[in-house]
């Protein structure tokens, strides 16, 4: 019985702890569910060095780790040479993509494909003719890009 109203006394603490904070109760987040055309989605452009694409947020913010967002790529369009801080897990939710890491061959993802990016590897991308491409991602990290000169 001690044992029960010690971890009942621990669980009221992180309870009130995680309130004060302001964080979400365990198992007291909101689950989510969208599809890629979801007009409650919104776009936001890329980055001026990332023409031609835009993003949605699905789960979390770019400061923060654990983001999954959709990563929209015209079609017939380049994404530039490139690399991020963190690891990132890719599905090609739409389109053709072929993406190409730094000495490594280039590999055309379709439609339900998946692909890991290793942190810091430059890597580019293309958008084929059926696109539009929306990929998928979730970072480990918080977000981050930054081009990568000399290297395209």
């Amino acid at each position: 019985m001690k044992t029960l109203c010690i971890a009942l006394k621990r669980h009221s603490f992180m309870a009130a702890i995680t309130m004060i904070l302001g964080l979400p109760l365990s198992g007291q987040e909101t689950s989510l569910a969208f599809a890629h055309d979801d007009p409650a989605l919104t776009w936001s452009p890329a980055p001026d060095f990332f023409p031609g694409c835009s993003f949605t947020i699905l789960h979390g913010d770019m400061e923060h780790p654990n983001m999954d967002f959709l990563f929209k790529v015209e079609p017939n369009t380049d994404v530039v040479n490139h690399i991020h801080k963190s690891p990132e897990r890719m599905i090609l939710v739409s389109g053709e993509m072929e993406v190409t890491y730094e000495g490594e061959p280039t590999r055309t993802l379709k439609a339900g494909s998946y692909a890991f990016g290793p942190a810091l590897k430059p890597h580019t991308a293309r958008c084929l003719d059926n696109g539009p491409c929306v990929l998928f991602v979730a970072m480990v990290d918080p977000f981050d890009a930054v081009p990568v000169t000399g290297k395209e």
